[in-house]
Parts: C-alpha cells; sequence; structure tokens
C-alpha cells in the first residue's frame, strides 16, 4: 500500500520513477525513498544531537521556548500541541524546530519578516554544525524531488525550483516517551502536513500510521535508512487536489521513539495557486507565508509571543 521506491532510479532511468512517484502522490499520497544519498553517518548525528538537546533539563529547554519565538523556531515540550484540533488530545511529544540558518544582521531578520528569525541553538557541542549539514542536505534532496513530480504533472523538470530558492522550511527533531496505557493517549494526534512534501526519517520503532481514503489506519513499514516521504497540504492545493495529502498519526510508542521530520514550504512570497493543466482553481491564490501562518495558529493552544 506504500510503495519503495529508489531515488537513484531517476537518474537512470526518469519516465519509470516518475510513473510511481506519480502513482503513489494520487493514491496514498505517502512513499518510501531508498538510494537518496544522505549519508547514514550524518542521520546517526543528528538523531545522537536530538538525544542530547532532549536530555537537557526543561529549565534549560523552556529558554528556547517556540512560545517566545514568532518565527517558529525552538523547543515545544509535552502537551504543547494539539494536531488533532477536533479532538482534545494534545501531543506527547517533545520536539524541536530550526529553519534556514540566518544571521542576526540579514536583512529579513532586520525587517522582521514572518518565519525569518535566527535559530535558537542549544550550548552543546558540534549541535549547530550537524543540523545545519542535515538541513542543507534534506533541502537539495527534497527539491530535487520537485524536479520528478513537475515532470510527473506535465511541467518543466525546473517550474519549481524559483519556489524553493529560500523556502520556509523547518527541520524538527522529535522526541516520543513511551505510552502509558492511559485512555485517550496519543504521541501525534492526527493531521496533514502544512507545506508541500515531508521527509520524515524514523529510528524503526513502530507508531506511525496513515490512514488513505476511503480506508482505515495503517501502520507504515520500516526500511531502515529509506526516508517517509508524504505529499502536504500545500502541494495538494497547488495540483488542485490532483494529489493526496493522508492523515497520520502517532501511536504511543512501545518504547521512546525518535525520528526527525523536514518540513519543505515554499518561499514565502511563492503565489500557490492551481498549475497549469490542473482545470479551473479549486481555491484562491494564497502565499506560501499567509498558508503556514494560518496552519500554525490552529496548531499551537496560544499563539506564539513576539
Amino acid at each position: 500500500m506504500i510503495p519503495v521506491l529508489d531515488w537513484s532510479t531517476f537518474a537512470t532511468d526518469p519516465d519509470v520513477f516518475t510513473t510511481c512517484l506519480g502513482e503513489a502522490c494520487r493514491e496514498t499520497g505517502f512513499f518510501l525513498l531508498t538510494g537518496h544519498g544522505i549519508p547514514d553517518a550524518l542521520i546517526e548525528r543528528t538523531f545522537a544531537a536530538g538525544d542530547a538537546l532532549f536530555a537537557l533539563p526543561v529549565a534549560a529547554k523552556e529558554q528556547m521556548s517556540i512560545a517566545r519565538n514568532p518565527h517558529n523556531r525552538g523547543w515545544t515540550g509535552p502537551g504543547g500541541e494539539n494536531l488533532d484540533d477536533s479532538s482534545d488530545q494534545v501531543d506527547r511529544k517533545e520536539a524541536f524546530n530550526i529553519g534556514l540558518d540566518l544571521a542576526a544582521d540579514d536583512p529579513r531578520v532586520v525587517a522582521g519578516e514572518r518565519f525569518r528569525g535566527v535559530n535558537l541553538w542549544p550550548d552543546l557541542p558540534g549541535f549547530r554544525t550537524t543540523l545545519t549539514a542535515y538541513f542543507d542536505a534534506v533541502l537539495t534532496l527534497g527539491v530535487d524531488i520537485h524536479r520528478a513530480i513537475a515532470r510527473d504533472l506535465g511541467l518543466e523538470e525546473d517550474f519549481f525550483a524559483p519556489h524553493f530558492t529560500a523556502p520556509l522550511a523547518t527541520l524538527r527533531l522529535l522526541s516520543y516517551p513511551p505510552g502509558t496505557g492511559a485512555a485517550n493517549e496519543i504521541g501525534a494526534g492526527a493531521h496533514t502536513d502544512y507545506g508541500s512534501i515531508t521527509l520524515l526519517m524514523t529510528d524503526g520503532e513502530a507508531g506511525l500510521q496513515v490512514r488513505p481514503r476511503g480506508q482505515g489506519w495503517v501502520d507504515v513499514p520500516h526500511v531502515p535508512g529509506a526516508f517517509v516521504i508524504n505529499i502536504a497540504d500545500c502541494l495538494m492545493r497547488w495540483t488542485n487536489d490532483i494529489y493526496v495529502s493522508t492523515p497520520h498519526r502517532v501511536l504511543p510508542p512501545k518504547r521512546a521513539r525518535r525520528s526527525i521530520a523536514f518540513f519543505l514550504d515554499p518561499n514565502p512570497d511563492s503565489v500557490i495557486t492551481a498549475l497549469p493543466g490542473t482545470g479551473t482553481a479549486k481555491y484562491p491564490p494564497v502565499t506560501g507565508a499567509d498558508y503556514l501562518q494560518m496552519r500554525l495558529d490552529a496548531t499551537y493552544k496560544t499563539e506564539p509571543a513576539p
């Protein structure tokens, strides 16, 4: 139900890869990706960086709270998010976000542009170097995958490139404690992602489930070293609902579970409207920044304070 695609095939037989990708994007909205070229050592260092961060005292993590940052950067603790806004469940996970690593004197930071703040860094050796290296590597992969997406949609292969030159991308470290067995407990509530695509690396601990249209919840299999990639709401909107953004959730795991999510949103000023050849637009145009703001406002119990 959730296909496994080999990214290296795109270089040798792009038509075959594109066909398989198109089927996955239209049917389940999820696929696993092997052959991506991201070094195992970098992935392992990024998991280790997350372990070190989440092991810090709560008081130290609160100094980097996302609630104090208007740019979707920093730490959020258990109960800080409610991804399933149709229920009273609150997520038990911890998370830590970074975006593009901008200097304090970057004109976009100085001007106070939305989602253009400086990252918040813990005082941990090698943490910043590791996370920025991972961010850059997965950003390159995510932008390249849009070449195949463009081919599938009958567009020029570089169609999406101008929309991801300075994207609203977020790298998120995630830590889920073991479940307690309490009623109504959830690791991450049922939701769809906000941006274009999400590239998720997991540690193999079970818990991630998807709910394809007309079906019940299905476990996502683990393929060591493979990314779990899904279509998110912005790309579904961009394709005029040709692609599907599928609900997913994380059940309380039996053992502690870790994952690394990379949410690839377009540039803040990119106008998201029905792509050429997709028919009459079902949605009004919206910029990347406005769409992300709208979705974040629904996620947090209170809006991040300036």
